[in-house]
C-alpha cells in the first residue's frame, strides 16, 4: 500500500511541476527502467531481495525521477523558447547529457565501497548498493536514449504532425 501511495504522491508533485499529466507519466517511465537494472544486478550477484535492497530501490527511484525531471525540463525550456519539437528533443538531450551522467556516476561511485565490502554488516550493505548501482546503469542509459524518443511521441499533436507533413511536401 505504501509504494502505490508514494508513486501517486510523486505523480501529483510532477503534475504540479509540469502542469501536464503526459509529462508526469513520461518521467515515471523511468521507474521501470531503474527496476530492471536493480533486479538484474541482484540476480547477477546472487543476492536476495531483502529490506536493505528495498531501501536501495527507494533511493534508486529518487535518482531516476530526478534525471527524468532534468531532461524533460531542458526540453520544455527549449520548446518555450520556440524550438521545434524535434530540435528541442535533440538539443535538450544533448545539453543535459553531462548532468544526467554526473548524477548517476556520483551516486554509483559512492556505493562501490558498500558493494564490494566483505566486513561485518556487508550482508546489509551489499544488496542496497548493488540495487542502486545496477539500477542507475540501466536507468541512465535508457533515460538518455528512450526518454527523448518517448517525449517526441507523447508530445506530438495532430496539428504538429500536419505541419511537419506539409513542410515535408513543400520541400519536395
Amino acid at each position: 500500500m505504501v509504494v502505490p501511495l508514494a508513486l501517486a504522491i510523486v505523480c501529483g508533485l510532477l503534475y504540479m511541476t509540469f502542469h501536464s499529466i503526459k509529462q508526469a507519466m513520461l518521467i515515471l517511465v523511468n521507474v521501470p527502467f531503474a527496476l530492471v537494472g536493480g533486479i538484474a544486478a541482484l540476480w547477477l550477484f546472487h543476492l536476495n531481495l531483502n529490506l536493505s535492497a528495498s531501501v536501495g530501490f527507494i533511493a534508486l527511484l529518487g535518482v531516476a525521477v530526478l534525471n527524468g525531471v532534468v531532461l524533460v525540463s531542458s526540453i520544455n525550456q527549449l520548446r518555450d523558447e520556440g524550438a521545434s519539437l524535434h530540435h528541442a528533443v535533440l538539443q535538450g538531450a544533448g545539453r543535459r547529457l553531462r548532468p544526467v551522467l554526473m548524477t548517476a556516476l556520483v551516486a554509483s561511485l559512492g556505493f562501490v565501497p558498500m558493494a564490494i565490502s566483505t566486513s561485518t554488516g556487508a550482508e546489509v550493505q551489499r544488496p542496497l548498493a548493488t540495487v542502486v548501482i545496477g539500477g542507475l546503469i540501466s536507468s541512465t542509459l535508457l533515460t538518455l536514449f528512450l526518454l527523448p524518443t518517448f517525449y517526441d511521441w507523447f508530445d506530438r499533436s495532430p496539428k504538429s504532425q500536419d505541419a511537419a507533413h506539409n513542410r515535408d511536401l513543400t520541400a519536395v
